[in-house]
């Protein structure tokens, strides 16, 4: 009897489920029309479809002479060295602003005084300035001499001009200065970690430096490289001022040409295009590196968390090691 009680009270139950279910399929949605962003997409379209007609057809641009020397082997030895002096900045600010970034957060005050001093310094003063200062670093310092003192070993001896070449001027001038750039934003990704993980790791003895590479710098990695890119990219546009210490970068080269023939605007528009080449090339080598740096987020966390993979270990320490076969019972 009471089986046949509990199949009536359920029965209205059921009922209204597969009638509200019924109601659910025969609902029509009807999307909105968005009327104003049709009219702002065809407004846009329109600008730039006048925009894109008139550098089309205006005989001013001289669209012949822009392919004529687009691919000029001087254009394209200033193109390579923009690119090679873009890498070898990139590397030296990267290496040296890791440096700074460690020592910026050091509990040892000289250190983080010395690397707040240098990113101040240079995040506070032009390029221009900086390299122009190294470009005439022989007025300060004609002659370099390297050996050991009160012994009269001489290793290296010379002339400052000779060793302050323009392209070791750029490479000075834009690897320290990009280094205080990058110092602040590997401080704040190895920030952006929590300081448990640091904690946990001393806990179990883990060194400084060995916390530092195992733990810390892979998971700042993620918040590393967005920015990094950002600072690759701008690297290569910035290259462009080496050209006032006449260095042959993809400026310099197209400057070299339109002094000769005074096409100036198909010149500079010739520059734009590799620019844009390159840039693209870098944007889709940081797209890749970032979702390889990103399957990382789809994992559980304890693999995410290189820490996490020593608790089954040490819980069966505490426990016995019934589960770890081959460790002794405390």
């Amino acid at each position: 009897m009471l089986q046949d009680t509990a199949r009536r009270a359920r029965e209205p139950i059921a009922d209204a489920a597969v009638n509200d279910g019924r109601a659910g399929d025969d609902l029509i949605v009807v999307p909105g029309r968005h009327i104003g962003r049709w009219v702002a997409a065809g407004f846009l379209l329109a600008i730039v479809g006048l925009v894109a007609w008139s550098v089309s057809t205006n005989p001013n641009f001289n669209w012949p002479i822009v392919a004529h020397y687009l691919f000029d082997p001087l254009v394209l030895q200033g193109a390579w060295m923009t690119l090679w002096l873009t890498i070898v900045v990139m590397i030296v600010g990267i290496l040296l602003g890791i440096v700074l970034a460690v020592m910026h957060i050091s509990d040892n005050v000289v250190l983080s005084s010395v690397s707040g001093a240098y990113i101040w310094f240079f995040r506070g003063t032009p390029v221009m300035v900086q390299l122009i200062f190294w470009y005439n670093l022989a007025a300060l310092y004609p002659r370099y001499f390297l050996g050991i003192p009160f012994l009269g070993i001489t290793l290296a001896d010379g002339s400052v001009n000779d060793l302050i070449t323009p392209y070791t001027a750029a490479v000075l001038c834009l690897g320290l200065n990009e280094a205080a750039y990058m110092a602040e934003i590997i401080r704040a990704g190895i920030l952006s970690i929590e300081s448990g993980q640091d904690d946990a790791a001393r806990a179990l003895g883990m060194r400084r430096g060995l916390i530092m590479r195992r733990i810390i710098i892979p998971q700042a990695m993620r918040t590393i490289i967005p920015p990094t890119g950002n600072q690759v990219i701008g690297m290569l546009k910035g290259t462009s001022i080496v050209s006032i210490i006449a260095l042959g970068d993809l400026l310099y080269s197209v400057q070299m040409v339109y002094s000769r023939t005074y096409q100036t605007i198909p010149l500079l528009l010739v520059a734009c295009f590799w620019y844009l080449v390159i840039t693209t090339v870098l944007t889709a080598i940081q797209s890749r590196i970032e979702r390889r740096m990103g399957r990382s987020q789809h994992r559980s966390s304890a693999k995410r968390n290189p820490l996490l993979s020593l608790i089954p270990f040490m819980s069966a320490r505490t426990k016995g090691a019934s589960a770890v076969p081959g460790l002794p019972t405390p």
